[in-house]
């Protein structure tokens, strides 16, 4: 298991008084921003929707800029369009604003988290039971 799916193998992100449509799940890897005003910022996600994704960010992306984020889901690497939405010290929020096809890949990929949770309570599934999980999902 690579990384990057061990990383999808937590719970799903949620606290008391969440009132989001699409259930968060933790997601730890690396991320690039590229901000007009900004430049190229580096930091590392905390989690992941299908509507958008947490980070941890060194530097200052202006709230409402709309940037393209640069990150790799274990289907491979995804570039895709979001607009600044919130910030609490270091910590970003970004709203996915990108073309169809990408949004699905992290659809597609928060459903197959969603099922691992349910099945596995919040436990990362082991070696065995991921190939099954992949090779029934084939």
């Amino acid at each position: 298991m690579s990384e990057a799916e061990k990383q999808f193998a937590a719970s799903p992100a949620r606290t008391t008084g969440d009132r989001r449509l699409q259930p968060r799940f933790k997601l730890e890897v690396d991320i690039r921003v590229y901000s007009r005003t900004r430049g190229m910022l580096k930091g590392r996600t905390v989690d992941i929707s299908e509507s958008g994704i947490g980070a941890m960010i060194i530097g200052e992306p202006p709230l409402s800029e709309i940037v393209e984020l640069n990150f790799i889901l274990p289907s491979g690497p995804v570039r895709i369009l979001a607009t600044v939405r919130q910030k609490s010290a270091f910590r970003y929020g970004f709203a996915f604003v990108d073309a169809a096809s990408v949004l699905e890949v992290i659809r597609r990929k928060c459903r197959d988290l969603a099922m691992e949770q349910s099945v596995f309570g919040g436990r990362e599934p082991n070696r065995s039971q991921s190939a099954r999980m992949s090779a029934a999902a084939g």
